[in-house]
Order: structure tokens, then sequence, then C-alpha cells
């Protein structure tokens, strides 16, 4: 059975997929967000907003540490340790499928009468 961290990084500008100091790729990696989706809103905020987003932009630059570069065979590893809440979901409930045809199957046999019959035997093993 695989284990999944659920402990959540820092918040770091990411400096592998940055285009203007990797603010938007660090958001979109920390909370999961789409990247080109946050880049759109991003864009449209400062269409929008244009000083407050300049500010908060230059702002979150300064004040988000920059991630260290990862070796391609880390990134890789990392990504193969993330999964989707679709497939998460999907995995979970194949567990429980499982484990509730265990149930079924250990109930039918407790209920039987070939348990019983097993019970009087390993009584008369013991004594």
């Amino acid at each position: 059975m695989s284990e999944y961290s659920t402990t959540r990084t820092q918040l770091r500008r990411s400096s592998d997929k940055a285009i203007l100091g990797g603010v938007c790729a660090g958001v979109a990696e920390y909370f999961g967000f789409n990247l080109r989706a946050t880049r759109f809103l991003t864009l449209l905020a400062f269409i929008f907003a244009m000083p407050m987003t300049v500010i908060a932009y230059i702002a979150a630059v300064i004040l988000i540490p920059a991630a260290p570069s990862q070796k391609p065979a880390d990134k890789e590893f990392r990504q193969s340790l993330r999964s989707s809440p679709k497939q998460t979901m999907g995995d979970v409930r194949g567990r429980f499928k499982s484990l509730d045809r265990r149930l079924a199957r250990l109930e039918k046999y407790v209920t039987s009468r070939r348990y019983q019959l097993d019970r009087e035997f390993r009584d008369l093993e013991r004594r």
C-alpha cells in the first residue's frame, strides 16, 4: 500500500517554470492550481487592477523565497509522487471496495455451517 504525504511544502517561487520571477508557478504549485489558469488570472489582474497588481507582484518576488532548482531526476520523482484528487479518490474507492468484499466473505464464512464445523473440530483438538 502506498503512502501519500499530507504535509504541505512551503510557498516558494519556482525558478524552473519562471517567466517573470516565478511567482505564478510557485503559487500554482503550492495550492495545486493549473499553471496556465494562474497566469491567465494574473494577466487579467494586471489589466484590470494595474497598480495594485504590480505592487503585489513585486512584493511577492521580494518576500517569497526562491525554490532551489531541481535536478531532472529529482523533479521526475516528485512529480511521480503527486496525484490528482480524482486519481486519489479512485484509489480510496478501490480500497474500500476491496475491504468491503473481504468483509462480506468473512461474514459469509462466520455465519456458515462450515465455520461451526471448523470450530467444533478446533474445540475437539484442544481437549
